[in-house]
């Protein structure tokens, strides 16, 4: 990647001064002698230890023996899963429990709440390594629309496929479905997706907890911070859900600078997810 020419100084000179003598090299030829340190120590290193990306990604956090597991460990050139590739079968749970493919809950179905289901519920569906239905969890209160009639916000977003009262005008994927019951939402999930105001949480925990499936993990949606009844430290809202559903629960987190109607809308967003579930769960959040 050099350019030489022949009309160039020499690369070395000598120059004589009144009391010592030095030479002079010229910047071409400094960066040349970098380059091949560089290349040297790199030989040196890559001979001693192995690099990073040629390390065996962890396995699943519990029952790492599954099928699923074992092929994306063993067969997958050490890969991490991709839950798009058909090839792969899917006869169990990726967490490994039961003989079931994920099972998601929304938990929470507000403005951002109802905003996520429009993307969770089309991944659902297409992606064979999860049940086709999501649950999502609405607070029950009555809506009047606009014939002058007054319904359930459950029967209208199932019947009508659209939270007229926080998401007006956006339609979510018919398999999509609102459940007032908690318990009921919850039953045997395998991924929580938490997007309520916090404030809510310490009383829905217990019932999300006694509901959801035993290799069960979390992701959190949930902007802002709790604070510590004794310290009055700040502490993240996915640690207040690991916590409160202790058994080596593990909660990652989506967060993003977006607009929940933008994300309905399909428009460009950006959001990041941070989890540490181990391969393939983290691919197959993702």
């Amino acid at each position: 990647f050099f350019f030489f020419s022949r009309n160039v100084r020499p690369p070395i000179r000598k120059r004589q001064t009144a009391d010592t003598k030095s030479i002079i090299i010229s910047p071409r030829l400094q960066a040349f002698l970098l380059a091949l340190v560089f290349a040297a120590a790199k030989s040196t290193q890559s001979s001693t230890s192995p690099s990073p990306f040629n390390r065996r990604l962890p396995t699943f956090r519990k029952n790492s023996d599954s099928q699923f597991a074992n092929k994306a460990n063993n067969n997958n050139n050490n890969k991490m899963a991709n839950p798009n590739d058909t090839t792969m079968t899917m006869d169990s749970n990726p967490q490994n429990s039961a003989e079931q493919h994920d099972r998601v809950c929304i938990i929470g179905s507000g403005n951002w709440g109802s905003a996520i289901a429009t993307l969770v519920g089309r991944n659902c569906a297409r992606l064979h390594t999860c049940e086709t239905r999501v649950n999502m969890w609405v607070y029950e209160e009555d809506v009047a629309l606009d014939d002058g009639t007054t319904r359930k916000l459950t029967d209208v977003i199932n019947d009508q496929h659209e939270n007229v009262k926080y998401l007006p005008g956006i339609r979510l994927p018919d398999n999509v479905v609102a459940v007032p019951d908690l318990a009921q939402a919850c039953d045997q999930a395998t991924l929580l997706i938490f997007v309520l105001p916090h404030q809510f949480l310490p009383r829905l925990m217990p019932t999300i907890k006694a509901s959801c499936h035993p290799s069960c993990r979390g992701v959190s949606l949930i902007k802002g911070l709790d604070f510590c009844a004794d310290t009055k430290n700040p502490v993240l809202i996915s640690k207040t859900i690991e916590e409160a559903m202790g058994d080596d629960f593990q909660c990652g987190v989506l967060m993003g600078a977006n607009v929940a109607s933008e994300v309905a809308l399909g428009q460009m967003c950006e959001s990041t997810l941070a989890s540490n579930f181990g391969a393939p769960a983290d691919e197959l959040t993702r």
